[in-house]
């Protein structure tokens, strides 16, 4: 018996970073761009498409409804979005965002629906606004195709929410090579919870936010050196992509050339042979060598902090341009993760130096944070 979602073309596109134009003086969706670069996509024979209330402050899935919805046959295509309750000021607001996904999108019913961007204090509320139930009474009703949840947390808070609701179809992932091994995403340990418990996995972030077409020299020669053609980008789709029970594996592309190359990467797709995981491995561990901030994400920083600063997002986001000179993916992870606890509230107190078992000099990283970001 197969898994839900195993028919799928197995490379999914994100509407989360759409290219952009100026109307009346403000940055809009390029919907004729969309138009083209979901036209490319269909054309190659894939099919899933995935969006989120809150992408492009709302506008994304309006953007998929002229892009896709209105000019292909519905049953042509899956659709995903998410709720993301965080968001929402009371429990009514964040139900009321299925109706507006349904209206925005024009899509009908929703193939996968995901509670979105459960982890850390957000899970809490799916509970607190009574989500679960109101999500599966959209099932019930044949709204919601199959259920699920995207998730931003570490191995034993994924393990328990899986218990809380075995009732989900799937699970929505961040896994790619370099964050296999991580101690802050723990990859691989959240993949094999959800084999363990027969979910299938859509994967996001495979090419994390697009860092790994930007590799330092001393790592992309390990992969040029095991194929020279290969694009940057291959190595990261095809590594998600060989992994078992794999819905799709999405990419945020905001350009037709990136749907261009991506699809030409997956309409051949081939899982990683010996000598290619190989390479990957040893790019990955070139990765780990670079001197990046020895942040481990345990958080012990956290629970003393006065002023809720969030230093692991911080710290995390000063990596990536240490790792991959990524400017635009550090000042997204800031602009998503930091808010409410960024690094300009340190009143310097020392407490989380105290209790750091890595000895990090946070207040310095800090400060480093909210000059880059801020």
């Amino acid at each position: 018996m197969g898994y839900v979602g195993e028919d799928i073309p197995k490379l999914g596109f994100g509407f989360m970073r759409l290219p952009l134009t100026e109307a009346d003086g403000a940055e809009v969706i390029d919907i004729e761009q969309v138009k083209r670069m979901v036209d490319a996509f269909m054309d190659a024979g894939f099919t899933y498409f995935d969006t989120a209330r809150g992408y492009h402050g709302g506008a994304s899935e309006a953007a998929l409804k002229q892009a896709l919805v209105e000019r292909y046959p519905r049953e042509s295509f899956q659709v995903a979005t998410k709720l993301p309750a965080w968001m929402a000021k009371d429990a009514d607001e964040a139900r009321s965002m299925f109706a507006t996904s349904l209206e925005q999108s024009g899509a009908g019913y929703f193939d996968f629906y995901l509670l979105h961007n459960l982890g850390e204090n957000r899970t809490a509320l799916f509970d607190d606004y009574g989500l679960w139930d109101f999500a599966r009474s959209q099932k019930e009703a044949g709204l919601i195709r199959n259920l699920g949840f995207s998730f931003h947390d570490k191995a034993d808070e994924f393990e328990r929410v899986l218990e809380a609701h075995p009732e989900v179809d799937f699970v929505q992932l961040q896994i790619n090579y370099a964050d296999w091994e991580s101690e802050s995403i723990e990859s691989r340990k959240c993949y094999e919870i959800a084999r363990a418990h027969g979910l299938p996995v859509v994967v996001m972030e495979p090419i994390k936010g697009g860092s790994l077409v930007k590799l330092p020299d001393t790592v992309a020669s390990i992969l040029h050196e095991a194929d020279r053609d290969a694009p940057l980008a291959s190595w990261a789709l095809r590594f998600a992509a060989s992994l078992e029970g794999i819905v799709c594996v999405l990419s945020g592309m905001s350009t037709l050339e990136q749907v261009e190359e991506n699809v030409a990467v997956m309409k051949r797709f081939g899982p990683l042979d010996a000598k290619e995981h190989a390479a990957i491995v040893r790019a990955r561990e070139a990765l780990d060598a670079l001197p990046v901030i020895p942040c481990t994400d345990c958080r012990y920083c956290l629970k003393g902090c006065p002023e809720g600063v969030r230093i692991p997002v911080a710290l995390a986001s000063l990596n990536m341009l240490i790792a991959y000179g990524d400017e635009y993916r550090a000042q997204e992870n800031y602009d998503w993760n930091a808010e409410g606890g960024e690094a300009s509230k340190c009143i310097e107190c020392g407490a989380c130096e105290e209790v750091c078992p890595q000895h990090i000099a946070i207040i310095d990283e800090l400060k480093k944070a909210a000059a880059k970001f801020e």
